[in-house]
This record gives structure tokens, C-alpha cells and sequence, in this order.
């Protein structure tokens, strides 16, 4: 199959900082691709690293693509990508296969660093309806711990029975930290895990720590791309930051379970891919509200669930 090859660069704001242990997340930069095959099909995909430190590596290798080539040629070509550049190839190439897709499923609620955790938590607590769980993330390991130990005892006071609890410490803490934090929820029935609560090389102490209660790995698996293979807690999962994604797509297919979807922040284009990702995780034996964001990007037609739109909008 003859392919042709278009890029497009894309920038937009986030509506607030995203502010975690390893810096702050303002805004999003990136590249969308658009692949059209000599029978008429189109495929999308997006290019964005989370990192902007890798963004010039990412945009010297999709400007060297070629514009014209084969379906084999750029399947060969994309194992030399990085890997948000061979996501947005390997999501192109599996749209020209053909997919239905499915609508993202009730995502968890992503609470901001710090104090200001509180009044959102008793905003989408008023909110949330009776008859509903509420899932909720917060990002730990910002503030001094005694400030953000205080801050627990309040969310916990304020947290429905019928909620789930994540924490997020983006690898901020030393071993000692996170195993007093465990030891304080791991009796708590409304607690779902620590996610990355210790830096992404300590295997040991991060193995030693999911003995004692529910670890998810984050950036470990960035690290050590392995561990998607050998962690048999849960994995948070980034799409549009691992490379190809038909690999995780068939594992949805088959239901491999302890995985959850999170997202870096995508267009619309990236987003179907998030979204549809989710559902599958959803419908498989350990479903998990997914880690979408809302409220944190902006809207408008880059958003949007039609490529069409997000291409002319970049």
C-alpha cells in the first residue's frame, strides 16, 4: 500500500499549571500526523513528548520522515522512532485498519497539589451524585509531608464511603515517607494505591513497598519498559508516550489486567485513542476509572473528536 505522508505542529495552554514532585506542566507542544493510503483511507495520529526536554529530538525525527512510501517502509521505519513520534505512526496505521471507536468510560477526578486540593475535593464531592462512586487522584510529595499528612486527615474526612483514593508522588519520596503513608491507608477501604511513590530506579525499595499495600508503577515503566511485562501490580499506562500503540491495544483485546489509561494531555486526535483504550480497560477483568484530566485542557475544535477539525485548528 502507497502512503502520504503530512505533519502539522500544534501548541495550546493548559487551563492550570499541573503542578507534581518533578516540576510544573504549563502548556503542550507537538506535532499531528495525518496518513492517507492510495485506496482513500485516512489515519491520525499525534506527537507530543510529556518531557519538552526531548521536543527537538522528536521534531528532527518526524521532519526527517519521508512524505512519500510504503505501508512496509514506514512499519520499518518506525521501530527507529521515539516513541511518541512511532504513537502517533503506529495509531495512523491502525486507524487505515479500521477502528470503531468506543467513548471513554466515567474518568477519575484530578485533584491540584497542596491546600488547593481541598476546596476542589468539596467542589466535585457536592457535585457528585448519590448514587455514583467518586474516583480521586492527588498529587503528593510537593509540599513539607507533615503539611500534606495534615491535608490527608482532611480529605479523608471529607471523602464519601463509596469513593476510591488515589495518590500520585511522581517518585517524591524516600522509602521511609512512602511506607508511613501506606501504613496510614492501607486499611482504608476507599484506598486504590500509591502511584510511582518512589523514584522510577528503585526496584527494590518500590517491590519491597507493594508487599506492605497497592503500588502502581508510572515512571518505572519509562525507565524500564520491561516492568510492563514483569510488575504484577497495576500499571498507569500513557499511551501517546509509549510508542506504537497497537501492542496495548491488543492486550485490552485479550483483557490483561492492572492496567489504567492516563493521559498526557492530547489533542483530539490523541484523545480517541485514550478514550477508546479506556473503554476496553473498563470492559476487562479489572477495570479502573481512567486517568483523564478533566477540566485541565482547554476546549475548543483541537479538541475536537473529529480529526478534520483538530487538523485545521492546529
Amino acid at each position: 500500500m502507497q502512503l502520504e505522508l503530512q505533519v502539522r505542529p500544534f501548541a495550546f495552554d493548559l487551563i492550570r499549571p499541573l503542578r507534581t514532585s518533578a516540576g510544573m506542566t504549563k502548556f503542550r507542544r507537538g506535532w499531528l500526523v495525518r496518513l492517507r493510503a492510495d485506496n482513500g483511507r485516512v489515519g491520525w495520529g499525534e506527537a507530543a513528548p510529556l518531557n519538552p526536554s526531548h521536543a527537538k529530538q522528536n521534531e528532527q525525527a518526524i521532519r526527517a520522515l519521508p512524505t512519500k512510501l510504503t505501508q512496509r517502509q514506514l512499519e520499518g521505519l518506525l521501530t527507529e522512532q521515539p516513541m511518541p513520534v512511532a504513537f502517533a505512526l503506529g495509531a495512523a496505521l491502525a486507524e487505515l485498519d479500521g477502528i470503531e471507536w468506543l467513548p471513554a468510560p466515567e474518568p477519575a477526578q484530578l485533584l491540584p497539589a497542596g491546600e488547593a486540593m481541598l476546596e476542589q475535593l468539596e467542589l466535585l464531592v457536592n457535585q457528585a451524585c448519590l448514587d455514583r462512586s467518586l474516583t480521586v487522584k492527588w498529587k503528593v510529595a510537593v509540599e513539607a509531608d507533615a503539611l500534606e499528612r495534615r491535608w490527608l486527615d482532611q480529605l479523608l474526612d471529607q471523602l464519601p464511603s463509596t469513593a476510591q483514593l488515589r495518590l500520585d508522588a511522581n517518585g517524591g519520596w524516600n522509602r521511609h515517607t512512602a511506607q508511613a503513608w501506606m501504613e496510614a491507608l492501607v486499611g482504608d477501604r476507599r484506598f486504590a494505591w500509591l502511584e510511582q511513590p518512589l523514584p522510577p530506579d528503585d526496584r527494590q525499595g518500590l517491590e519491597s513497598l507493594s508487599e506492605l499495600g497497592p503500588v502502581a508503577l508510572d515512571e518505572s515503566l519509562e525507565l524500564d519498559p520491561r516492568l510492563r511485562d514483569s510488575w504484577s501490580g497495576w500499571q498507569v499506562r500513557r499511551p501517546s508516550q509509549e510508542g506504537d500503540p497497537r501492542p496495548l491495544l491488543n492486550q485490552f483485546h485479550k483483557g490483561v489486567p492492572r492496567r489504567m489509561v492516563s493521559t498526557a494531555f492530547e489533542t483530539g486526535i490523541g484523545r480517541r485513542w485514550l478514550d477508546h483504550l479506556a473503554a476496553l480497560q473498563m470492559n476487562g477483568p479489572t477495570p479502573a476509572a481512567p486517568g483523564l484530566a478533566p477540566g485541565w485542557r482547554p476546549e475548543g475544535a483541537l479538541f475536537s473528536a473529529d480529526p478534520q477539525q483538530v487538523w485545521k485548528a492546529a
